[in-house]
């Protein structure tokens, strides 16, 4: 079976189950992503990250749009590529949300992540500016790290 398609097969699942993980809280069919409490915390000193020498896999933030306005709930769609022959390694993505203190967003999307992205339908967080870091490895060792920002219209 091919990655999007595992992609794929995941995504009905996660439609069909009403839920990515530990992380309901906002009824049947969505997932609170960020909470109330959360979004009230500052905002946390942005590092930049420098390339390595090998390249690490490709994160492509699908939905929302990167920098875009959007209405809750949402689907929080990611793909991820690796390179060079080697594959992802699921359990070591990790999703957090930039804030000081960081907020590990990672358990709330658990069944969604897998090797071709994270996918979950119905994800609902409070209104504002939100930045969160999508951080994964491939099986080679060699990580990569993307920033989705997005603003949640009141």
């Amino acid at each position: 079976m091919s990655q999007r398609t595992l992609h794929r097969v995941r995504t009905l699942l996660c439609g069909l189950a009403f839920a990515c993980g530990p992380g309901l809280a906002g009824g049947a069919g969505t997932v609170e992503l960020i909470t109330g409490d959360e979004a009230q915390l500052p905002p946390a000193a942005r590092l930049i990250s420098r390339g390595g020498i090998t390249r690490g896999p490709s994160i492509k933030v699908v939905s929302p749009q990167p920098d875009g306005r959007v209405r809750v709930p949402f689907d929080l769609t990611v793909d991820f590529q690796a390179h060079g022959g080697s594959r992802i390694d699921p359990d070591s993505v990790k999703v957090t949300y930039l804030r000081e203190p960081l907020v590990d967003l990672t358990s709330r999307l658990q069944t969604g992540i897998s090797e071709a992205g994270i996918q979950c339908a119905g994800v609902t967080v409070p209104p504002g500016k939100h930045d969160i870091e999508i951080e994964v490895t491939d099986r080679d060792g060699r990580t990569r790290s993307e920033t989705a920002s997005f603003t949640v219209a009141e």
